[in-house]
């Protein structure tokens, strides 16, 4: 995966927006609506403080640019091209080059581990391995969220048939997820779909609420806590 995406470093932002350009919005619109969700996700399960928070396979730290006021932010990826961007784009988070199956953090480190659509780019084998790093890196009834995309939408399957780094990936149903986040050791594992409406504005996520349990949403997330 590292060297698939080194080749990226430069081109990621436009290779994303040509994929999606029939959708008639901007890739940054579906980034802020993730970041949101996240944010939520951490106030509703960590409470309402600035919690200690890790990107692993943040990429060119798309998603932190929205999140960096709300955590204590830090970042990961196998990639050192898209690290090196990363670092240009968000200079006040702290980043690091990680290995495939090891994150460079200690035990307990953080209150929130994140992903945000990169599990699909990690082989089968190692996707239960990276996450129980990540439930290895946050304290005790901490949480680990990973968004993805959802294999369901048929929107979401020809934006990733179409996207040149996402050639011959796997896309992980839901319950498989929440099935991985069991076996690593992850409880109170809960899971919803989002981006259901290509339109910003409060009304519209007011109306995805509702909807957030059927598998119709463009992408989905799971997230649970690491056992006491």
């Amino acid at each position: 995966m590292r060297a698939e995406f080194d080749r990226y470093g430069e081109t990621y932002q436009d290779a994303v927006d040509e994929a999606i350009s029939f959708a008639g919005r901007e890739h940054d619109f579906y980034v802020e609506a993730k970041a949101r969700r996240l944010v939520e996700l951490a106030r509703r399960h960590l409470g309402p403080g600035r919690a200690a928070a890790l990107d692993v396979g943040c990429g060119v730290g798309l998603v932190d640019r929205h999140v960096s006021s709300s955590f204590e932010l830090q970042g990961v990826d196998v990639s050192p091209a898209m690290v090196e961007r990363a670092r240009e784009a968000n200079p006040e988070v702290e980043y690091a080059v990680s290995e495939q199956r090891r994150l460079p953090h200690p035990d307990r480190r953080f209150d929130l581990a994140f992903a945000v659509c990169v599990l699909h780019h990690v082989e089968r084998a190692d996707r239960l391995p990276l996450l129980r790093e990540m439930a290895r890196v946050v304290r005790p009834g901490g949480l680990v969220a990973v968004f993805e995309h959802n294999p369901w939408n048929p929107l979401t399957r020809r934006v990733v048939r179409d996207c040149a780094f996402d050639q011959d990936v796997e896309l992980l149903p839901r319950r498989e997820l929440a099935s991985l986040f069991r076996t690593a050791d992850l409880e109170d594992v809960t899971g919803e779909y989002l981006l259901f409406f290509p339109w910003r504005g409060r009304l519209f996520e007011a109306a995805e609420r509702p909807l957030a349990g059927l598998p119709l949403g463009a992408q989905y997330v799971v997230a649970g806590r690491r056992r006491v």
